[in-house]
């Protein structure tokens, strides 16, 4: 696949992440308090599965390990908001089972793959290493939602999430640099602005 196809997909997912942001953003300035609408979560989906995709075509593992976690956690809030049970059957199955196969499929396929991602010679082990450490950060901020809303039985996002997204993005971004990969980079920095905001109006109105 050529290089433009490749980078609009990722173009694409970062475009449908930094929209789920200003989503957010502007719902929580209407209310004049930090929430998370349904259309959050349901962006938040699309745009993980194709930032996945556009991982595994960059041969970049760092990317494919926190969408391959965090897809799931966007499900689950579907359906702690009661949306997920209004998409048809087919569709949830769908959802469900087709990064399972894509997983499967490419991690199974033969040692090719598995060698290309994690021994890629356009990422040393450092920046791999720095790579990995930043997606892990930012993938904990949904684990962490994820707990807490289940603790309070309803889709929550607390100040926790904002600071693991904030020092999170701040270190994706320092790979996206070294790496040189303008959708990572453009994705993030928008984030860390909203970021920053949500945690302004958290502290602002104690929320």
């Amino acid at each position: 696949m050529s290089n433009w196809a490749i980078y609009s997909i990722g173009f694409i997912a970062q475009f449908l992440f930094s929209s789920r942001l200003v989503v957010q953003w502007i719902t929580s300035e209407k209310e004049k308090r930090v929430i998370t609408p349904t259309l959050f979560w349901t962006l938040s989906m699309v745009a993980s599965f194709l930032l996945f995709a556009y991982g595994y075509l960059r041969h970049d593992f760092a990317i494919m390990l926190g969408q391959a976690i965090t897809y799931f956690i966007y499900i689950r809030n579907l359906q702690l908001q009661n949306e997920w049970q209004k998409f048809p059957s087919w569709l949830q199955w769908l959802l469900l089972l087709v990064p399972t196969f894509i997983i499967i499929y490419y991690f199974n396929n033969n040692r090719f793959d598995a060698v290309l991602l994690l021994k890629n010679e356009a990422i040393p082990l450092w920046l791999l290493i720095l790579g990995i450490v930043s997606q892990v950060v930012f993938t904990m901020r949904f684990v962490y939602q994820w707990l807490y809303s289940e603790r309070h039985s309803k889709s929550i996002l607390p100040l926790g999430f904002w600071l693991l997204s904030l020092i999170g993005s701040i270190l994706i971004l320092t790979y996206a640099i070294i790496r040189k990969d303008p959708v990572l980079f453009l994705g993030h920095f928008l984030g860390a602005i909203i970021y920053t905001r949500n945690l302004m109006l958290l502290r602002k109105f104690n929320v």
